[in-house]
C-alpha cells in the first residue's frame, strides 16, 4: 500500500502543476462519472495530504477525496514543471540526495518507486512524461494530446499542458468542506501538517493509554498518520523495540523517539520517493539502496535472512491482517 510519503509528493505534485489552473475532469472509466461533471472545468485552489488521504479543493466549496489503498496510483503525462523538493532522487534540475552528494546519473528503483511520472503503488511509469523547469510546450511533434487511456482510469484530471489519470483507488468521492475537515478530524498527526510539536504530544498521549501492542498502534491512523507496512516494521527495529509490546508499556522516551524517527523518515521519502530506512551508508552502499530495496531496509521484506546487526533469522508473523518483519534477538 502507497504509505504517507508517496501521498504527499502526489499533493505536491498537483500544488505545482494543477492549482491555479481550470481543470477539464473526466471518468474513463465511468465510476465516477457523476462526479467528474461536476468538478469539470472548475480550478483547482489547492492540493494537500494527510497521512494517506489526500485532498484537492476546487472552486465553489468542492473537494475531491482520494486514498489509494493497496493498488491506487496517480499517473502524470504531458508537460510537468517537477516540485524540486521531490526531485532530488532522480538527480533533477542540479538536486542533491540527502547525503548531499551531487548525483550525476538518475538513480530509478527498480520498481519505479521513486517515480516522478508514476506515484502510488510502485510500478514503472506507462506513460510519456516531458520534466522540465518551466512549461515550454507538449512534447515532441507529433505527441498525441490529450495522451490516450490506457487501462481503468477513474479519474482524468487535464490543464492545457498536464494530465493527471488515477487508477486502483479505494476511495474516490467528492466532500463539502465540512465532510473533509470531519475526515481530517478522524485521522491522526502527521509531520508534515501542522505543529510536529503539538503532533508528538497527541502521538505520545494516544500510545501511552493503549494496551494495544505497538505494532498495531503504529498502523492505526487514528494514532498516527502515513505509515505503513513498510514504516512500521522499520521503525520498530530502528528503536529495538518488540512489537508485541502494548502502548502503555512502551517508555515516554522510546514513544517521543518513534515519532521523531517517523519525522525524520517521512522527510526522507518525500524528498527521495523512496522508504529509505537506513543510515550512515556510504555512497555506492546509498546508490544501491536506492536502486533495490533489498539494500535499502533493516528487516523488511527480510523474512529468513539473517538480521544486518546480529545475525538472527529475520521473524515473519501475520499482526492485524498484514506481514510482519522483525529481530527476535534485537528487538526483545
Amino acid at each position: 500500500m502507497p504509505e504517507g510519503h508517496s501521498v504527499h509528493r502526489i499533493a505536491r505534485q498537483f500544488a505545482r502543476n494543477f492549482v491555479g489552473r481550470p481543470v477539464s475532469a473526466s471518468s474513463p472509466q465511468g465510476r465516477f462519472a457523476e462526479g467528474a461533471a461536476v468538478l469539470d472545468g472548475r480550478e483547482m485552489l489547492q492540493a494537500k495530504a494527510v497521512g494517506k488521504q489526500m485532498f484537492l479543493e476546487f472552486e465553489g466549496d468542492m473537494w475531491l477525496r482520494v486514498h489509494l489503498g493497496l493498488y491506487g496510483a496517480w499517473d502524470f503525462s504531458g508537460e510537468i514543471l517537477v516540485d524540486p523538493t521531490i526531485a532530488s532522487a532522480n538527480g533533477r534540475m542540479g538536486q542533491t540526495n540527502q547525503r548531499g552528494t551531487d548525483i550525476d546519473q538518475p538513480i530509478f528503483d527498480e520498481a519505479g518507486e521513486n517515480s516522478l511520472s508514476s506515484i502510488g503503488a510502485p510500478r514503472r511509469a506507462r506513460v510519456h512524461v516531458r520534466m522540465s523547469e518551466q512549461t515550454s510546450g507538449l512534447g515532441d511533434e507529433g505527441d498525441q494530446w490529450p495522451p490516450p487511456v490506457v487501462g481503468q482510469v477513474r479519474v482524468r484530471l487535464l490543464t492545457e499542458i498536464t494530465c493527471a489519470d488515477l487508477r486502483g483507488p479505494t476511495a474516490c468521492a467528492l466532500q463539502t468542506p465540512d465532510e473533509m475537515l470531519a475526515t481530517i478530524a478522524k485521522l491522526g498527526p502527521d509531520p508534515l501538517v501542522g505543529d510536529p510539536a503539538e503532533g508528538e504530544e497527541r502521538f505520545v498521549t494516544v500510545v501511552r493509554r493503549k494496551a494495544t501492542p505497538i505494532a498495531l498502534l503504529l498502523m492505526d491512523q487514528a494514532v498516527v498518520s502515513g505509515i505503513g507496512n513498510v514504516y512500521r516494521a522499520e521503525m520498530l527495529y530502528r528503536a529495538r523495540l518488540n512489537p508485541h509490546t502494548p502502548g502503555r508499556d512502551v517508555p515516554e522516551e522510546i514513544v517521543r523517539e518513534l515519532w521523531r524517527d517517523w519525522v525524520r523518515l517521512l522527510a526522507v521519502g518525500v524528498d527521495t520517493g523512496q522508504m529509505m530506512t537506513m543510515d550512515d551508508l556510504s555512497d555506492d552502499e546509498y546508490r544501491a539502496a536506492m536502486a533495490s530495496r533489498d539494500d535499502r531496509h533493516w528487516v523488511y521484506h527480510r523474512a529468513g535472512l539473517p538480521c544486518r546487526v546480529c545475525g538472527t533469522e529475520i521473524a515473519l508473523e501475520d499482526i492485524g491482517a498484514r506481514k510482519l518483519y522483525w529481530c527476535p534477538s534485537c528487538q526483545r
